[in-house]
């Protein structure tokens, strides 16, 4: 697979576990939110406080392995591939290791709708810049 589109390091803390310090399922996709809302602000300059203000960006499906367990002090890296790009709609790719240990994968979808929830297509230049970083998915 390309370069990702985006990557941050994500140090597992300890409100990210349950009382046995490993990381609670949840969390994880409280993190995976987070880097989608990061990669939006940072890599594309269109910040969900924005978005939300008249449209949005919600989750229509998502499929996650959860390889194996994280604890508290790891420090995750977690990286973004776009996959697919359609016309209200974008497919992306995020993994998780620790070291060279994949701890999660997954795939989700995003839909683009308006203020009324409805799908509608993706701003001309955000999409615009949102190909730039679409990649290739090879796995």
């Amino acid at each position: 697979m390309t370069e990702p589109a985006f990557a941050k390091d994500q140090k597992v803390l300890f409100r990210h576990c349950d009382p046995a310090g490993i990381v609670f399922f949840p969390r994880y996709f409280e993190m995976m939110n987070d880097l989608v809302e990061e990669f939006f602000d940072e890599a594309l300059g269109y910040p969900f406080e924005e978005i939300l203000k008249t449209e949005g960006v919600p989750t229509a499906q998502i499929e996650t392995r959860f390889v194996l367990p994280s604890y508290h002090g790891d420090l995750l890296q977690l990286r973004l591939w776009v996959t697919r790009l359609g016309t209200t709609s974008m497919t992306y790719k995020m993994t998780a290791t620790c070291g060279d240990e994949l701890r999660f994968e997954t795939r989700a979808t995003l839909v683009h709708v308006n203020s009324m929830g409805r799908p509608e297509p993706w701003p001309e230049q955000l999409r615009i810049t949102v190909k730039t970083h679409e990649a290739r998915d090879d796995t």
